[in-house]
């Protein structure tokens, strides 16, 4: 059976952009990746999984269940980070911790010890005192705190420190081997790269393909800019590369291929500064999905 199956999700906002035909299936104990810009329709996607809005059409399943009409039978199974969150000020993440393992009806002190202690989040604080990433740490231990089949993130990561991000994906991975299905929504491609199996690609509301990460490494694009002494017109006429720009001694590119081609011509240049980074979601949808 497939955690999640949807088939022609549409959820419209009039003349605003929502979701046309969304269709895709993600299977029992998959970490699966669902990325595209800022936009993209990726939180209305997620929000109509957990029936907090209803489709305009089409329909989605959870574990064979019915999104909307069996809503409050998928909740217990579910684990939800949304993109951003609100809590109460007042309380103290102890409080908040324990307020969301009593609706989920468990007792779990010992996972929301585990959790707290791994993402060094301090239990005794008040959430009206915390920042953004700390706060960002009380949505993952509610999220994970009752062990779900199904866990959902949308765009997890934003205002963890590069630490903390690294022990969160050790624990997702560790929740995936205990048998959880993860679905995790991103802008960020490299994030996706790290712990997903397959992807699903979204733009403008459209479904662009689901593939493997194998693949979409195979594919992969690199975005590089090179300032040296001197680049003579024409120097990096290899195949491959796309997009070029250059600006008197500083040239700007995409480069698709065996990396060593690049540098073979690099090593020969007088060169005073050098990026090779991977490019933005809305750079590589521009030059891989016209």
């Amino acid at each position: 059976m497939s955690a999640i199956n949807i088939k022609n999700l549409t959820k419209s906002y009039g003349e605003h952009r929502g979701i046309e035909n969304v269709s895709f299936s993600v299977e029992e104990g998959e970490i699966f990746g669902f990325i595209g810009p800022n936009g993209a329709g990726k939180s209305t996607t997620i929000r109509t999984l957990l029936a907090l809005i209803h489709p305009t059409s089409g329909s989605a399943e959870i574990f064979g269940k019915d999104c909307i009409r069996q809503a409050p039978e998928i909740a217990k199974d579910v684990g939800y980070l949304p993109g951003e969150s609100a809590y109460y000020d007042n309380m103290t993440v102890r409080e908040l911790v324990r307020y969301a393992a009593d609706l989920y009806g468990v007792k779990c002190d010992d996972k929301i010890k585990e959790l707290s202690k791994r993402l060094n989040l301090d239990l005794s604080r008040k959430i009206a005192d915390l920042s953004l990433g700390n706060k960002k740490k009380i949505g993952i231990v509610c999220a994970l705190l009752h062990s779900p089949k199904l866990i959902i993130l949308d765009e997890p990561t934003s205002g963890l420190d590069p630490l903390i991000q690294q022990e969160f994906f050790n624990i997702l991975k560790e929740e995936n081997k205990r048998g959880a299905t993860i679905f995790f929504s991103s802008h960020v491609l490299s994030e996706v790269q790290k712990i997903c199996d397959r992807v699903a690609i979204l733009k403008e509301g459209k479904m662009i393909g689901v593939q493997k990460i194998s693949e979409l490494r195979a594919n992969s694009h690199k975005k590089i800019s090179v300032t040296a002494t001197e680049i003579p017109a024409g120097y990096f006429n290899l195949d491959g590369i796309s997009n070029y720009q250059q600006d008197g001694s500083t040239a700007t590119f995409m480069f698709m291929g065996n990396i060593a081609d690049v540098l073979a011509k690099l090593s020969v240049l007088n060169v005073r500064d050098l990026f090779i980074e991977e490019p933005a979601l809305e750079e590589i949808f521009m030059h891989y999905y016209r």
